[in-house]
């Protein structure tokens, strides 16, 4: 429930963000309202028809198929989450300007509301599609029930929204490069959990090497079946008992993902003096 809720809320944040720029910079013209929630109703249903797809494409396997389809889905939501981390941290800023100078050229009359309505879509289809990738990679985990991972979504679509809308009408000043930070550290840790989770799979398959059946047994303090281990599990991909080949996958994928972030935020902080100085044309 708690991996839904962050995840969820992280993409609605997002795409909240993309909206409000948007409202903001064409603020004042008539039917702007109408054409961006069509966008925004083309982008959930886009989403909608990839999650129908992916639920009728896992039917299709069987047998090892089956847990060789669940560990693919959990590698690519791993590779996403990076990705997302990563080119966030990198292109956020450059997005929010290309935004903004959307919506003034709407205002300016230089574009259509079609074009506006069709980026607002394209937005929303791409935070809608990670959601779906990333919620179905969670239930085919098979750790969440479908009722945790819907509350959690809710909750998460709940939050997310608000938080845009507050942000948007300028009601609550949150430092949002600080949110981003704080929830890209939990995705990054709940990314390692997936690849854990998916190298467990192809070992219990016989697909690729277990490299020790049992590293620690943690059960007597923390059962993975208590609350608290189920909130680990979701959250960080704790496992009581893991596989060595389990292990290595986990810790990869983290220092893999705080590498590439630190050496991006690194980049970000010696490009950011430069165009600060930069004289204005």
């Amino acid at each position: 429930m708690l991996a839904s809720l962050i995840i969820v809320f992280r993409e609605i944040l997002e795409a909240g963000l993309i909206v409000g720029i948007v409202l903001a910079a064409t603020e004042g013209i008539a039917g702007r309202g109408l054409w961006i929630a069509g966008g925004i109703g083309a982008g959930v249903l886009g989403s909608g028809v990839l999650a129908v797809s992916a639920d009728a494409l896992s039917g299709l396997f069987e047998g090892n198929g089956q847990e060789v389809f669940t560990a693919s889905v959990l590698l690519l939501a791993v590779v996403m989450l990076g990705w997302h981390i990563v080119w966030m941290a990198k292109h956020g800023r450059e997005m929010a300007r290309q935004m903004r100078e959307m919506g003034q050229a709407v205002a300016l009359g230089r574009k259509s509301l079609f074009a506006l309505a069709v980026v607002v879509a394209v937005a929303v289809l791409r935070e809608g599609a990670e959601v779906v990738l990333f919620l179905y990679g969670i239930a085919m985990s098979g750790q969440t029930a479908p009722a945790q991972l819907l509350g959690g979504g809710a909750l998460g679509l709940a939050a997310g929204a608000a938080v845009s809308f507050l942000l948007y009408r300028g009601l609550v000043a949150i430092p949002v490069r600080q949110l981003f930070r704080v929830t890209g550290w939990m995705i990054a840790l709940l990314a390692a959990g997936l690849a854990g989770q998916a190298a467990a799979i192809l070992a219990g398959a016989d697909l690729i090497p277990s490299w020790g059946d049992q590293l620690w047994d943690t059960s007597w303090l923390l059962p993975e079946n208590s609350l608290a281990g189920r909130a680990l599990h979701a959250l960080v991909g704790y496992s009581e008992r893991p596989l060595g080949v389990q292990a290595a996958a986990y810790a990869a994928v983290l220092l893999s993902l705080t590498l590439a972030s630190r050496l991006v935020g690194r980049e970000q902080a010696i490009r950011r003096p430069v165009e600060v100085s930069r004289p204005a044309a």
